[in-house]
């Protein structure tokens, strides 16, 4: 035998090793099961969906598999199952994968780096692309998309596949596993797959919130939405996060980006542009591979303006936010004709003709292409990526550490207006041709838009002394969950002459997330939006406004200029505790003031142990009305329950002579089957400040007895139909057959009815009972023939009245500022103006003979120009228009509320409204 040389040895050995690793590439490539192998279906195919148990254990047999996947738990749903994201790319790069996550934070952040750095930093990283799906359970594609694309990408072998391996780490990200269960068992329920259906799941599919899972995110009540938050605005802050939804307009296959105007106005002009990129990437690869059907801008709905959605809360913090909502489902469905859609257009330059059938697996190969053009865009670009979210972020710093004026529709419309009252002062521009653009002198730029009043505020200061400090503390870490960096003082400091006190917090905007911060103080002002001059409006994707810090009723200093203190800075993304409490000694007991809401959360507490709890009828001690007075015996439980909920508690001077007992309310909280989201907000605020209830279905209603079981009934936004109109279901489509559905679920099924329901609910009225009607479930009151009427209608020429037209008259979502009588007990604990959450709601005027039946007034719009963030096109028309009422009824009471007062768990600042009518 030939002896070999130590050379060529060396050569050898690397080229056996090298072909050892290759066959065992090959064989690990083997071993990865497919979706088919595991779950017995493919996804995508007809009639099969999958549940989260099952895709749990797949996604646990790839990582368990693959060197390019690690699967990792954010944390537990409020169900209790594990929400996990498998981060997946090369294994070189899983070995380096806390330096990609640090650099990719860093950027973000952008504090502290020079240019120079900046570049190096994006050279040597790898770009952090997000990739979710089945947050709207109901919407099919959106999980079985994401598991086929996993296992794709752990398999494919070609150029592409190995170049997005090697320059991006994707976090893929289940959104939803309680919902996944719930569909997936549901759907697979019939055995005949020709005859399953998504339609009729009996409860929400988040536990608590449905759909509106993708309304939580600049707040994050629900734990899915609070691990999801973390992983995106403090743990890995991606370059780009793709959020799949459905479903695509009529006549088209999908809707995506980029989006119709109005993007708002707080974004830095790279976010927009750079959206435009990644869009335009995902729909050129869609006509590059022949699949038609994607509509953008105008083509649909969708627009960049709202906070609050998993996509929409990361374009505040610099991520390139993608959605698309495309067609289909396990069931074949068609795309029908809409003339319109077929000839192209700038919305939709490939349109799709109509199909009879269109397929699952259409969706899911549509969705897997776009994964795959958003991929590869970010490997081509990874650069580009992590030095643009640098850039947006050091921009922002910057808008934050000088004078800077967010321009808003308002401002622009000021300066028309000085022009138009002084254009006999000044001389038109000397250019003939700025004149036809419609260009006017730039002193109005000068002194109207840049009014030094009116220039953006460089922070913000939550004083210690609030009115509810525990709110406040929710408040300030709705902030940190959001990745906004707090500053805490360390002792008291003075701004601008007012002296603040230790432990209060400061928010300044010099950080990238400056937008989103912006956003939550700062009213929105939505532009005048309109089909066409003197149309109707366009109705806004989601509300017009929401500023977080009105809904919570927190007082705020803005600051103009800069300013420092005694701050420490707290670490980002941890949450603070409430304020610690003391307990004074006395021995004539304590108080809790009635504008603090965990005061209830206290009580009730209190309650359940058998201490007697009363409540004062006027103010006593600097005590407020309604404050509520615990004898001296029930120290130690008081100074338990108060250091849990961050309730400050005062000494009484002595036992007041104006209290009265309350005990707790039996409370009934009607829902529908298939769930309601106003009432699932509303179980999971009474479960945060410990009050009991049950709920009540239209079957039990319609029994009647009402009286024996419940003192108080509560609808929420939902359940009383129109008069009129027939029934009121709460979920969407007609009720299920009852034939159809499991007995467990029985006692569900069934409507509100004027012949049946509304004379038991007035029965159990005129008992003594208490019912609590907001937004549309106010409809009671017209049911029961009581004297009031809509505020919002005009009178024809025939003397008859209409309710006011679009054209006239919208309010969508927006925080509007109501008067209120606080000597009413309803009323206990607010102010004399509190901000509401209106949505295009019930405004009421009260009849003469009202007064006389003892009507109570509770709010009312006390101006012509009540909106405070949003839009109210016609705002004037609701001068003097009653926003809430009592109504005797019988020996019992119906209270109204026309705003959205508990709206999505934010609007802490009415949630007393509801409170006070709890208690008997």
């Amino acid at each position: 035998m030939k002896h070999l040389t130590k050379q060529s040895w060396t050569r050898g050995g690397i080229f056996l090793l090298g072909l050892l690793f290759w066959a065992a590439n090959l064989s690990y490539a083997q071993k990865l099961p497919t979706p088919k192998e595991h779950f017995g279906f493919g996804m995508g195919d007809d009639y099969h969906i999958s549940n989260y148990t099952a895709t749990e254990a797949y996604f646990k047999k790839l990582a368990e598999a693959s060197n390019k996947a690690k699967l990792v738990s954010i944390g537990k749903t409020e169900e209790g199952r594990d929400q996990w994201m498998m981060i997946v790319t090369s294994p070189e790069n899983h070995a380096n994968l806390d330096k990609y996550r640090e650099i990719s934070v860093k950027l973000a952040r952008a504090e502290g780096i020079s240019e120079a750095e900046a570049r190096k930093l994006s050279e040597d990283a790898k770009a952090i692309v997000w990739i979710d799906g089945g947050l709207h359970s109901t919407e099919t594609v959106g999980i079985h998309q994401l598991t086929e694309t996993i296992y794709q990408v752990l398999t494919r072998d070609d150029a592409e596949t190995k170049r997005i391996l090697e320059n991006v780490v994707i976090l893929f990200v289940h959104a939803n596993p309680d919902g996944h269960e719930k569909i997936g068992n549901w759907y697979m329920r019939e055995s005949v797959p020709e005859k399953r259906s998504l339609s009729n799941l009996p409860v929400l599919y988040q536990k608590y919130i449905g759909h509106d899972n993708n309304r939580d995110f600049y707040i994050q009540n629900m734990k899915e939405s609070t691990n999801l938050g973390y992983q995106l605005f403090v743990e890995w802050i991606p370059q780009v996060m793709y959020n799949h939804h459905q479903r695509g307009p009529a006549g088209s296959v999908l809707a995506g980006p980029p989006y119709r105007d109005p993007f708002n106005y707080v974004f830095d002009p790279m976010m927009v542009t750079g959206i435009d990129a990644v869009g335009a990437a995902m729909y050129n690869r869609l006509n590059a591979e022949n699949k038609p059907g994607f509509t953008r801008m105008n083509g649909s709905s969708f627009s960049t303006w709202y906070n609050g959605g998993l996509r929409t809360t990361t374009h505040y913090h610099n991520i390139i936010g993608i959605l698309t909502e495309i067609v289909g489902g396990p069931n074949p469905e068609e795309i029908p004709l809409v003339p319109d859609r077929l000839l192209p257009n700038s919305n939709t330059p490939f349109p799709v003709t109509p199909q009879k059938t269109w397929r699952f697996q259409q969706s899911i190969d549509y969705s897997v292409s776009m994964n795959f053009a958003v991929l590869d865009y970010a490997a081509r670009n990874s650069d580009h990526l992590l030095y643009n979210i640098y850039v947006m972020g050091k921009g922002s710093i910057e808008r934050g550490s000088d004078d800077y004026w967010t321009p808003f529709p308002k401002k622009i419309e000021a300066i028309k207006t000085a022009y138009e009252k002084n254009k006999d002062k000044y001389p038109a521009p000397t250019n003939p041709f700025s004149m036809r653009g419609g260009a006017i002198p730039a002193v109005f730029y000068d002194s109207v838009y840049q009014a030094k009043e009116k220039r953006d505020p460089r922070g913000f200061i939550i004083s210690a002394e609030q009115k509810d400090p525990a709110t406040a503390v929710k408040f300030i870490n709705a902030l940190i969950k959001t990745g906004i960096r707090i500053e805490k003082a360390t002792s008291s400091f003075t701004v601008n002459g007012k002296t603040f006190p230790k432990g209060s917090y400061i928010v300044k905007t010099d950080q990238a997330f400056r937008p989103h911060i912006i956003d939550m103080f700062e009213p929105q002002d939505y532009p005048n939006d309109f089909q066409y001059p003197g149309g109707p409006p366009i109705r806004p994707y989601d509300a017009a406004g929401w500023t977080l810090a009105y809904q919570m009723g927190i007082d705020v200093d803005r600051v103009l200029d800069g300013f420092s203190g005694p701050f420490e800075t707290l670490p980002y993304g941890k949450l603070e505790s409430v304020p610690a409490v003391q307990v004074p000694s006395s021995r004539s007991g304590f108080y809790l003031s009635s504008a603090q809401n965990d005061a209830f959360s206290v009580v009730n507490e209190l309650l359940k142990k058998g201490v007697r709890v009363s409540r004062i009828q006027s103010p006593v001690d600097g005590m407020p009305a309604g404050s509520f007075y615990i004898p001296a015996s029930a120290s130690r439980l008081l100074g338990e329950q108060a250091s849990k909920f961050g309730v400050t508690v005062t000494s009484a001077k002595s036992a007041p002579a104006n209290a009265k007992t309350i005990k707790p309310s039996r409370i009934a909280l009607f829902d529908t089957y298939g769930g309601s989201m106003p009432s699932g907000w509303v179980r999971w605020i009474l479960e945060q400040y410990n009050f009991e209830f049950e709920l009540i279905f239209a079957k039990e209603i319609d029994a009647g007895n009402l009286n024996k079981k419940y003192d108080a009934i509560l609808f929420i936004s939902g359940g009383i139909p129109a008069p009129g109109r027939g029934n009121a279901g709460g979920g969407w489509g007609s009720p299920p057959d009852e034939s159809t559905i499991p007995a467990e679920y029985h006692h569900m099924l069934g409507s509100i009815t004027a012949e049946k329901s509304i004379p038991q609910l007035k029965s159990f009225m005129e008992n003594g009972g208490k019912i609590v009607a907001v937004g549309s479930a106010s409809m009671l009151a017209y049911h029961l023939d009581l004297p009031v009427k809509n505020a919002l209608v005009e009178v024809q020429r025939d003397g008859s009245e209409r309710v006011l037209p679009g054209e006239k008259y919208y309010v969508p979502g927006s925080v509007l500022v109501t008067r209120v009588d606080t000597s009413i007990p309803a009323n206990w604990g607010l102010t004399n103006h509190v901000d509401v959450l209106f949505n295009n709601s019930p405004v009421f005027k009260l009849k003469p003979e009202a007064k006389l039946q003892g009507f109570q007034v509770l709010s009312w719009f006390d101006t012509k120009t009540p909106l405070k963030s949003g839009w109210a096109w016609g705002e004037s028309y609701l001068e003097d228009g009653i926003t809430a009422f009592s109504a005797p009824v019988g020996k019992g009471t119906l209270y109204v509320y026309g705003p959205e007062i508990t709206y999505r768990a934010q609007s802490h600042g009415t949630f007393k409204m509801l409170f006070n009518n709890l208690y008997q």
